[in-house]
């Protein structure tokens, strides 16, 4: 009878360590990188928004503007994100007042001018530096990974689904151009 009990005991300590390891294990879902490894306030009502949400999609960051001569591009982003939404694509809106003070406005008055003006639908956050000495941190390493600064309003920087920095396309450059959506395409066809 001791004999059969000091083998259940032995039995159970040889497998608690594969118990605790099966529970250790880590998840399926990816973790979050450490460009998006950040959260910002919501333009609409500032709530705090973490990037996270976004792993696993392909993201264009732009840096946008209420009274700019390239603001009617917010039209092509929003025809951007309505066709490749469903398929992972974000667009993330980030204003800012760095360029020529074009977007004087309140985080109220830009989210009423996004949505009356353009019907934005696309995630938009609160209104921060995106260039000079203090962009915010998003900005600062999109800047550090492509070497590349906003040189004005609606500059936009691509992320691919791993949240790796991919490109970055001019204030010139359409949200729609072909090089874009081209970029836009291969990486939506790419596997996590």
């Amino acid at each position: 009878m001791i004999r059969n009990i000091t083998r259940c005991l032995l039995a159970l300590l040889l497998l608690a360590p594969a118990v605790q390891f099966a529970q250790a294990a880590p998840s399926a879902t990816p973790s979050c990188s450490p460009l998006l490894t950040q959260t910002f306030p919501r333009l609409q009502d500032e709530a705090p928004q973490s990037l996270c949400q976004y792993q696993g999609k392909v993201i264009l960051v732009v840096n946008t503007a209420s009274f700019c001569g390239f603001t009617s591009q917010y039209e092509g982003l929003e025809k951007l994100y309505a066709k490749y939404k469903d398929r992972g694509l974000v667009v993330l809106g980030f204003p800012s007042n760095d360029f020529g003070q074009q977007e004087p406005g309140s985080n109220k008055e830009i989210a009423d001018f996004c949505k009356n003006t353009y019907d934005v639908k696309f995630p938009m956050f609160a209104k921060s530096s995106v260039s000079g000495g203090n962009p915010n941190p998003l900005f600062k390493m999109l800047i550090a990974k492509t070497g590349t600064t906003p040189k004005w309003n609606f500059y936009k920087y691509l992320i691919d689904r791993n949240g790796n920095a991919i490109d970055a396309y001019g204030s010139m450059t359409k949200p729609t151009s072909a090089s874009i959506t081209g970029e836009i395409e291969k990486l939506l066809g790419e596997k996590i």
